[in-house]
């Protein structure tokens, strides 16, 4: 029987025991500080920081309403006390750093979301090693700390890191509460379920199957006869997630009036009166509480699953996506192919019953299970991003490889030797991890297989303008994909649009190459004829246009 130190080295052994995890939490740190300085700003993050600001100035929500707060005022934290302003950009509904230059605003906010990013990692890590065992923990942690997702997705000001820390924190919640029903333990699920739905408008249906599951759930089961069930605790979570979505919008109240096919509504702070056209007839007015949540709900509503997208996938360019097959297909060439088999091999076990996942695992799926499918059934496909929640717990399912092989020296050997493969793999795109692609696809090639936030967000200025500097006299042609104008990073080069035709060196973002903005999606395609120069940040393409060149490449 195994038997304790003595009491004077149990703190010792324990600060040994940090050592494997600390350091590994150093690694993903240093990836993402890595990221952070060498990656633009891409298209979503100007718009974030900029609403987060004006929240936090002005109370400032309908202007920015298509994501809750809570993420974007946290990433405006560091930027509260300065004097710094946004401008419009592209149309009314972006915005973009006025001053100072982009890259200092870069470097404000994007460490905030590397914390939260350093949080998920150790709440993996403290799940995995409560489930299974502490070297479990530590091998699961580092899969956690090469996969590009994590490291690209909590070092950019973008909302779907907020929304997988929220979600996967009241998920773990929700199943210690299950197991413990006390107060304390309700109360701080509602604070989590209420930090998901302030994170990520998408948490809301994860959420209410949370609510239901507090409902009829007990430690045994579930029940479902209405005397039985927990009413009053599902009624008092409810009420503490009301209160806090409204005190995040600063307990504003709207009045709100529907008449003769329109809906007006008035709003605290900056913004105008909305007035929107809608398909009911009601003559009714009241007041209603954080009315910006409601009306951005609804945008979002009507974005996901009415007016869609526009998308590209597998080649094709869709005005509303609508793909059944879009995860799937992202999850095999994004997600990195040692992981996925690891985690293919570890259902193959659990269905095999050679392991077994705990029972308070099993009900934690509920959630990634319902999430995936509702992700299935969206009209939204622009990114794996959407998928972080899925892979979060995908990964904490595949610690119980670590325990399966426990006693077996050969199997353990195998799993730490891919460990160090699958971070070889990640690593040959580092640090430009948002453009991730799996060993089975070529870099030049991403391009014809998936675009936007998969591939090319408009990350590239910066190595576009290391390029600059170490080519000076040469003239080139920019066609950039991204919401920050090209100047602001101090790039020369001369923008051009789908019905020219440049010389010299051109370089096209991959995106637009993709054609899945554009308004004719081969507009850029006449470049491949040409002769490729070089490949920056795995994002834009430079070619060199010119009749010997071209007549080369098409030869």
């Amino acid at each position: 029987m195994r038997q304790d130190p003595p009491a004077e080295e149990q703190p010792s052994r324990r600060w040994r025991r940090l050592i494997v995890p600390g350091l590994l939490c150093l690694v993903y740190v240093a990836q993402g500080v890595w990221f952070i300085r060498t990656q633009s700003l891409t298209y979503d993050e100007p718009e974030h920081i900029c609403a987060g600001l004006d929240a936090l100035r002005y109370g400032e929500f309908r202007s920015h309403d298509d994501q809750p707060p809570l993420g974007r005022m946290f990433f405006a934290l560091p930027m509260l006390s300065t004097d710094w302003k946004c401008v419009p950009a592209v149309n009314d509904t972006n915005a973009q750093p006025e001053r100072p230059e982009p890259q200092t605003w870069a470097l404000r906010a994007r460490p905030m979301n590397l914390l939260l990013g350093l949080a998920t990692a150790l709440l993996l890590w403290w799940e995995a090693r409560r489930m299974f065992s502490e070297a479990a923990a530590n091998f699961a942690l580092g899969l956690f700390v090469f996969l590009p997702q994590f490291v690209a997705n909590f070092s950019l000001a973008t909302m779907d890191g907020p929304g997988t820390l929220m979600i996967s924190a009241f998920v773990v919640q929700w199943a210690r509460w299950r197991q413990n029903a006390t107060n304390g333990n309700a109360l701080l699920l509602s604070l989590l379920m209420g930090g998901a739905i302030l994170a990520k408008f998408n948490a809301l249906p994860l959420v209410a199957l949370g609510l239901s599951l507090v409902l009829t759930g007990t430690k045994e089961g579930f029940v479902f006869h209405p005397r039985r069930m927990n009413w009053r605790t599902m009624f008092a979570v409810l009420a503490v997630v009301i209160a806090m979505v409204w005190t995040f919008y600063f307990f504003h109240i709207s009045h709100v009036t529907f008449r003769d096919g329109q809906v007006r509504a008035t709003f605290p702070a900056l913004t105008k009166e909305l007035v929107y056209d809608v398909p009911v007839h009601w003559n009714v007015s009241f007041y209603l509480p954080a009315c910006e949540f409601f009306t951005g709900l609804g945008n979002q509503i009507h974005h996901g699953w009415v007016r869609g997208h526009r998308s590209f996938f597998l080649g094709e360019v869709s005005q509303r996506g609508g793909w059944r097959l879009y995860f799937p297909v992202v999850m095999a060439l994004k997600w990195p192919a040692v992981f996925l088999g690891m985690f293919l091999f570890t259902v193959a076990l659990v269905l095999w019953r050679k392991i077994s996942w705990p029972r308070e695992y099993l009900g934690m799926l509920l959630f990634p299970g319902f999430y995936f499918l509702i992700a299935l059934n969206s009209q939204v496909n622009i990114g794996d991003r959407h998928l972080l929640p899925v892979l979060w717990f995908a990964l904490l399912g595949t610690a119980a490889l670590w325990q399966w092989a426990k006693g077996r020296r050969a199997a353990r050997l195998v799993l730490l030797s891919l460990v160090l493969l699958n971070a070889a793999d990640v690593l040959r795109y580092a640090p430009d991890y948002l453009s991730y692609f799996n060993v089975f696809v070529r870099p030049g090639e991403s391009w014809r297989l998936l675009s936007d936030s998969n591939l090319d967000w408009g990350q590239g200025l910066l190595a576009l303008r290391k390029y600059e500097d170490q080519h000076p006299g040469e003239a080139m042609h920019l066609a950039y994909f991204g919401i920050v104008e090209p100047w602001r990073y101090g790039i020369r080069s001369v923008p051009f649009g789908e019905q020219e035709r440049p010389t010299g060196t051109v370089i096209v973002s991959a995106t637009h190459l993709s054609g899945e903005r554009l308004n004719d999606p081969r507009a850029y395609q006449w470049l491949l004829r040409c002769r490729q120069k070089a490949l920056l940040n795995h994002t834009l393409h430079v070619f060199e246009v010119s009749p010997e060149a071209c007549g080369q490449a098409s030869r």
